[in-house]
């Protein structure tokens, strides 16, 4: 048995967000797969559950008509990964949560539940960051958008407050439109594992340079992180083996890889140079450059 004392099943966002801020201990509970393993391990923290599952309005996925697109914070792994809208439009999105975990737990496990536990592995956060994601947030204020460069704010945590509960997610149309994207998970096991390292690149191209390069990590400082160093290294350098070279010896800069049972910092920063060619090559190829 999981030690819950207590359970709110939210009727509405509206009701999800009056649970959660009249209750400083309580948690949401979306996909489980997070939280219940936390609640079997003893976590006290998790005793008092809003669960939002019954909210169908946060599972949707679209585009609006601005050209924005939707993820909803209840939609699951696998519903992003085979929606039309994401394959189309940002199927970067697709490709990193296609790599989290097994069937199971894509089939319950959620985008919203990855970004908003503040796990530094997160599947997700790598292409959340490179398309610039906006979070839309309903408070008991009212609503309010924050960007996702900045909402890990340390290890396991983010700048969401009591009562707050993310609606959805919303890649804007200047940041997919006209990018190449790629991401790969360097994980010890090939299968349902945590990343060892995970990497994400999005590249614009200006003729046959780099007009835009943007290069994000996981488990390669207290948070997952984009690396402006080297982006800015990469502008305007044309789509050769030695720019390529050049971006892997600049992120050294941008990143803090340390050292743990999983692996060395050593070994951790030589995946991260590895990564950054292999990532912002294919992402560069996808935007239609040959190298």
């Amino acid at each position: 048995m999981f030690p819950i004392e207590k359970h709110h099943m939210a009727t509405s966002i509206e009701d999800a967000v009056r649970a959660l801020a009249e209750d400083e201990t309580s948690q949401v509970i979306a996909g489980g797969t997070d939280v219940l393993i936390r609640l079997h391990e003893g976590h006290g923290d998790y005793r008092n559950l809003v669960d939002i599952n019954k909210l169908d309005e946060l599972r949707e996925i679209r585009m609006d008509e601005e050209g924005n697109v939707l993820i909803g914070a209840l939609a699951s792994f696998t519903e992003i990964l085979e929606h039309d809208v994401i394959r189309k439009h940002v199927p970067v999105i697709g490709e990193s949560v296609n790599t989290v975990g097994g069937p199971q737990v894509r089939n319950r496990g959620t985008m919203g539940g990855n970004i908003c536990n503040g796990a530094v592995s997160a599947d997700s956060a790598c292409a959340a960051l490179v398309h610039e994601v906006d979070l839309v947030i309903q408070s008991p204020e009212g609503e309010r958008v924050e960007s996702i460069i900045g909402f890990h704010t340390g290890p396991g945590r983010v700048s969401l407050k009591q009562g707050d509960l993310l609606k959805h997610f919303r890649v804007r149309p200047g940041n997919y439109k006209g990018f190449g994207a790629s991401y790969y998970k360097y994980a010890m096991r090939e299968a349902m594992d945590i990343a060892t390292i995970g990497c994400a690149a999005a590249v614009k191209l200006n003729g046959e340079k780099i007009g835009e390069l943007r290069l994000a990590y996981t488990v390669s400082a207290p948070t997952p992180i984009r690396c402006a160093g080297a982006e800015e290294v990469a502008k305007g350098k044309p789509l050769t083996q030695e720019t390529l070279a050049e971006i892997a010896k600049a992120v050294e800069a941008d990143v803090r890889p340390r050292t743990s049972w999983r692996a060395s910092m050593e070994f951790r920063l030589h995946v991260i140079r590895t990564l950054a060619q292999r990532v912002t090559r294919q992402a560069a190829e996808r935007a239609g450059g040959t190298f």
